[in-house]
């Protein structure tokens, strides 16, 4: 036993395989394996790639750009050269991969509730029974959205000037790491709203 979990990827696998065994457990009470099946497992893959893809963005904001300034600078390359590089490869596929995720959950429920939680609720005119619910879930699905952007289009392509991935000189550096830390710093300021968005909804609706 602790050889496998000695084993970063052995883990995984064992534990993907333990996954597959419960789903299948499911399954057999699902013989048709129809819509709600389907969203389920839908669901599944959008709660872990959405646990990796916040809990390295907290970890990036609890944790590494606040200790960054404590680290001595003879250590902070193994910071910048190993550890960043690793937690952001993580970070920038979960979140391609929860948004995929979250939008291949909201199509199992159908074409047309997909686009009423993306148009707020007034893709088919308004019904005030159903309508405000499709807003406030919409919200959250365009605030992670948003997020989403903020990770391939301002702090990956940054990230990847300050730390030496990307030639740049000292300025240019210190310029991408600032916005790099303030497109991380919007998205830890809009994940609690989203993620209240997310949780409410799918618990209360």
């Amino acid at each position: 036993m602790g050889a496998l979990l000695q084993n970063f990827r052995n883990t995984v696998v064992v534990s993907l395989i333990l996954a597959l065994v419960m789903i299948s457990g499911y399954a057999a009470y699902n013989e048709q394996m129809d819509q709600r099946f389907w969203e389920a497992v839908a669901r599944w893959l959008h709660v872990v790639f959405g646990i990796l893809w916040i809990g390295l963005l907290y970890y990036f904001n609890f944790v590494q750009i606040r200790k960054m300034p404590d680290i001595p600078a003879e250590l902070k390359p193994a910071i910048s050269k190993h550890i960043a590089p690793e937690a952001l490869f993580w970070f920038r596929w979960a979140a391609l991969f929860t948004l995929l995720a979250g939008l291949a959950l909201a199509l199992t429920k159908g074409h047309d509730y997909t686009m009423e939680v993306l148009s707020l609720g007034m893709a088919g005119g308004y019904m005030p029974e159903s309508d405000p619910l499709y807003a406030l879930l919409g919200a959250g699905v365009w605030l992670a959205i948003v997020m989403f952007l903020n990770v391939w289009v301002f702090i990956w392509p940054n990230q990847k000037i300050a730390l030496g991935i990307v030639e740049a000189d000292a300025d240019r550096k210190a310029k991408a790491a600032k916005t790099a830390m303030l497109f991380s710093r919007t998205n830890m300021l809009l994940s609690l709203p989203m993620l209240v968005s997310m949780t409410m909804s799918q618990t209360l609706y």
